[in-house]
């Protein structure tokens, strides 16, 4: 079987990444099946299409490397929906209902199928299913039926979706049997849980979505990994792969049977290691597009001093103008006693080093009886940060004496 799989949202919002997940599993199993990945925007709902929604969902996809190999709107293919339903009129297997159409749920028996995730057989009572409406009065199809007909007409040969689709399931492979067509595997993955384990992740309980993490400096190639291994396990239980190394090892029966949970510090962490794995040159062309509005952030970045200080500390692209630069505070007035005294030591520095400076801190740590946040937030207005000695170093006297006065 040739695979060819869709992702099929609707313009209502942008995609959280529980959502984005599932697009992921959609696409790199493509790739490992040397198959074919449709983007197909299903807004057959316009009263719920937000503006700039479909523009934000490609700009998801596009920073996730994820590359469409054709691209559907369903409003523009409504003639197929029209001409499909009152093709199930002819036969009997619906009706017209007061300007709509509505499918006649057989009563008798059952509907299952084989999904592919767990192998497991899923079975619903026709008898528990009510007839449902597929074209509405507006002539605009209902999901079920544009659904049907897209995946049918684009030949996928498998979708790929959250485990909250399977009440709908039972409904599509009726209308795929009412036509005579041979229904798609499917595979209804579980959802992503919230940190606390108990509810689904969900725009309506604050989950981000791809483009709030791009920017909070979390990096596309970390994201993708994150989210791959979020109800997907590799080979040797390794956590850092690469996309080559994710299209090599991914199946759809290693998909995991119960939900995963989203963990951010896990993220954050797994986001440092790629930023630690980034050459200085490929990480300063990141933090330069990143801060390309922040002058200071710009200047400072040509000193590789300061870079190799920040890469082993930050998590996100956001902790270098965080680690870098200084916040306005307002002293005490024995805090600016102290920063006087201080700026009068460093002054008389002559050779301009780590060990001198740290020299001159111990003398005003046992000065004052102070200990280091002070210093911290004289420098910075924060209370801690960079290894202060080092950075003052890195800064050059003139730049750290600046900042102090």
């Amino acid at each position: 079987m040739s695979v060819i799989v869709r992702f099929a949202p609707s313009p209502t919002g942008i995609p959280h990444v529980g959502g984005m997940r599932t697009v992921l599993f959609n696409y790199f199993f493509a790739k490992a099946g040397f198959g074919k990945f449709i983007l197909r925007i299903e807004d057959t709902d316009q009263a719920r299409k937000v503006e700039g929604a479909v523009e934000a969902i490609e700009e998801s996809l596009m920073w996730l490397g994820v590359a469409w190999d054709e691209y559907e709107v369903q409003s523009k293919r409504l003639s197929h929906y029209k001409k499909y339903a009152e093709e199930l009129v002819s036969k009997g297997k619906a009706r017209e209902d007061d300007g709509a159409i509505r499918f006649n749920v057989p009563k008798e028996g059952a509907t299952s199928w084989i999904d592919a995730v767990g192998n497991k057989k899923i079975e619903f009572l026709n008898s528990e299913i009510e007839d449902f409406i597929i074209l509405k009065k507006d002539g605009f199809p209902t999901y079920h039926l544009a659904n049907v007909v897209d995946d049918h007409l684009m030949n996928i040969s498998h979708v790929i979706r959250g485990d909250d689709w399977i009440p709908s399931a039972p409904k599509h492979i009726m209308l795929y049997q009412a036509f005579g067509w041979e229904p798609p595997v499917f595979a209804h993955v579980p959802n992503v849980l919230g940190s606390e384990g108990r509810k689904k992740l969900s725009k309506r309980h604050g989950a981000k979505s791809a483009l709030d993490y791009k920017k909070e400096g979390i990096l596309s190639d970390a994201i993708v990994n994150y989210l791959m291994l979020l109800g997907w396990t590799p080979k040797n239980d390794r956590e850092i792969l690469t996309t080559s190394e994710i299209i090599q090892e991914f199946k759809l029966e290693d998909i995991h049977t119960a939900p995963a949970i989203f963990d951010e510090r896990k993220l954050l962490w797994m986001n440092g290691e790629y930023i630690r794995a980034k050459s200085d040159e490929d990480l300063i062309n990141l933090l330069k597009e990143f801060n390309k509005d922040e002058k200071e952030v710009l200047k400072i970045l040509e000193n590789r001093q300061i870079l190799s200080l920040t890469k082993t500390r930050m998590n996100t692209l956001v902790d270098f103008k965080k680690l870098v630069t200084s916040e306005t505070t307002n002293l005490s007035g024995e805090e600016n006693k102290i920063r006087e005294s201080l700026l009068a030591e460093l002054e008389q520095v002559s050779s301009w080093n780590k060990d001198e400076i740290f020299s001159v801190f111990k003398i005003i740590l046992d000065k004052y009886q102070i200990r280091m946040p002070v210093l911290y937030k004289i420098f910075t207005g924060k209370e801690t940060g960079l290894p202060l000695p080092d950075f003052l170093e890195a800064l050059g006297k003139d730049v750290s004496l600046a900042r102090i006065r």
